[in-house]
């Protein structure tokens, strides 16, 4: 699992999930995932589109950390998510919980909105 960041011209903070996020691959990334959603006050969005599979630790982590973001007042969404992710994400509810995008133009447009209600 990797993780890699880059601040965006509108000064959103997009997150790029490579890998699995099963309990190894959380495990490699979760205090620097942390840190990096933790510290923003930026809205977050997190590229999961080379994430190829999901447990439950991973949903974890994504919900721990638009959590945190919401009660900053900021916001936090999921991009472009495999097939079998979200179908995951689906099963689990969390597509209700979390705005996840196809488009990326879509996604930031969004982000850049008032907070919505909380988790």
């Amino acid at each position: 699992m990797r993780l890699e960041s880059k601040t965006l011209p509108s000064s959103i903070v997009q997150l790029t999930l490579i890998g699995r996020l099963d309990i190894e691959g959380v495990t490699k990334i979760e205090d620097k995932f942390a840190f990096a959603v933790m510290t923003e006050t930026a809205p977050v969005l997190v590229d999961i589109s080379e994430v190829d599979f999901i447990a439950s630790i991973g949903i974890r982590m994504l919900l721990m950390s638009a959590k945190t973001l919401q009660r900053r007042g900021s916001r936090f969404a999921l991009y472009k998510p495999q097939p079998l992710v979200r179908e995951t994400l689906a099963t689990a509810g969390i597509d209700l919980l979390i705005p996840t995008y196809e488009e990326f133009d879509a996604a930031c447009a969004d982000l850049l909105q008032a907070p919505s209600a909380a988790l």
